[in-house]
């Protein structure tokens, strides 16, 4: 293949090509790439090269058709300090047998146990809320889905000690991520720089606070019903179950995504539902039919469809993983282009979810659209947001049972409007986040 097979892309600055607005508006970055030069788009970062990939067969091609050519990046390998050989970061064999101790615990019949958890938690929260009262929504999700992950995993209050230090000590970890990855020349975490130091300690602490879980369950052999339980009893076809090291890195990814993705979910949908009357109004009704004035549970998920796509909708426009990465093992073709070995590849579920080939009207908030079934209609990867393939998401129905319910509980205790003054901004970091928040005002509805 030659030079001239390469992706085309902006040319960007001399030395540093496009890292500036990489750095200052990555998704504009995102948008305008696709809309100028397609399908795939090579972009220049300092002395990194990125292919944005914007196109759902192509997306297919690396997760499924030539997965075995790809393989996670360096943006994946700055995690290994938090996640270990977790099942985010983990390849190959070993990847394969922790993805089948760990399955199980997220079957059917299993989650479906821990619909009253998050219920009950949203309840609680929604107790301190009072008519009129201004909130940051963004932190109260994540308060609550830190409650209710350390409920469901560890069977811990989250006001306890080692619960809440736990979200604390991530928190540490995930801000030295995201500089290290915006910075793309960060220096190996053996170098004991400021950074480094914060999160050594921070991981530390988050170690000892999972293992002592994990030694505590072991002494006790107490069945809890959490999943930490589920994945001390666990047993690959050879009769081996996982070791204390295992434990802590599945724990520790199930805790990250459990926590932060279904929060940014649930921020994300109630802004949007705030800016749709019509879409609120419909909401409210499926919950006064379906529930009356009762909280919701597990068997009244079938009657809540409309909810459901309210939160689909919501993670198309917003996607808490706005972008898969992947690193090629060999040099590839893809769309007519050449890629080369070891290059960095980023799946854009951020472009793809609002292309207009795929989504009429793609900008617009349109709950309804998923009726009827669109997704079957769709290209496979038109809407990914749980990713795909193999490594499609462990947990992706407990995340849309979390927020379906949750989201259901909230609608139908209290209505939410924008407070004036602030400008509701998507931050692209480890996910999609809120830059400064969402702070609503609360209106209790009779």
């Amino acid at each position: 293949m030659s030079r001239a097979n390469l992706p085309p892309g902006p040319r960007g600055r001399l030395l540093s090509g496009s890292l500036p607005e990489f750095r200052r508006d990555m998704l504009g970055l995102f948008d305008r790439s696709a809309r100028d030069f397609g399908d795939i788009v090579s972009l220049r970062l300092g002395s990194r090269r990125l292919y944005l990939v914007n196109h759902p067969d192509f997306v297919e091609q690396v997760l499924v058709t030539a997965s075995r050519n790809f393989r996670h990046t360096y943006i994946r390998r700055l995690m290994r300090p938090l996640l270990g050989d977790g099942l985010l970061t983990s390849e190959g064999d070993f990847w394969i047998r922790q993805r089948r101790l760990v399955q199980p615990a997220f079957h059917r019949q299993q989650i479906s146990a821990y619909a009253e958890v998050m219920v009950d938690y949203t309840l609680r929260m929604l107790d301190a809320w009072r008519d009129g009262e201004t909130r940051d929504l963004h932190a109260e999700m994540m308060s609550l889905t830190l409650e209710i992950v350390a409920r469901t995993l560890f069977d811990a209050d989250a006001g306890s000690s080692g619960a809440r230090e736990v979200g604390d000590a991530m928190e540490v970890v995930l801000e030295s991520f995201r500089a290290r990855w915006e910075s793309l020349l960060a220096l190996p975490e053996s170098v004991p720089t400021p950074t480094n130091l914060r999160m050594r300690r921070a991981v530390g602490q988050l170690d000892r606070i999972i293992y002592g879980f994990i030694a505590q369950r072991r002494r006790s052999r107490e069945e809890r019903g959490d999943l930490l339980s589920l994945l001390l009893r666990a047993q690959d076809e050879d009769g081996t179950s996982m070791t204390d090291k295992q434990l802590r890195d599945e724990a520790m990814t199930l805790f990250l995504a459990g926590h932060e993705t279904t929060a940014n979910a649930l921020a994300w949908t109630l802004f949007l539902v705030s800016q749709y009357p019509h879409v609120e109004a419909r909401l409210h009704s499926e919950l006064r039919e379906a529930l009356g004035e009762r909280a919701p549970s597990f068997s009244d998920l079938p009657q809540l469809k409309y909810t459901e796509t309210v939160v689909q909708e919501a993670m198309r426009l917003y996607p808490p993983a706005f972008a898969v990465s992947r690193e090629a093992i060999d040099e590839c073709e893809i769309g007519g282009y050449r890629i080369p070995s070891r290059a960095t590849l980023l799946l854009c579920q951020w472009t793809i979810h609002r292309d207009a080939r795929f989504f009429e009207e793609p900008l617009s908030f349109r709950p309804e659209r998923w009726q009827d079934n669109l997704q079957k209609r769709l290209p496979k990867f038109a809407y990914f947001p749980f990713g795909g393939g193999l490594r499609l998401c462990v947990g992706n129905a407990f995340a849309m049972m979390e927020a379906t319910l949750v989201l259901a509980t909230l609608a139908q205790k209290f209505r939410f409007t924008l407070a004036p003054g602030q400008n509701v901004e998507p931050w692209p970091s480890i996910t999609l986040r809120p830059r400064n928040g969402i702070r609503m005002t609360l209106q209790r509805r009779a």
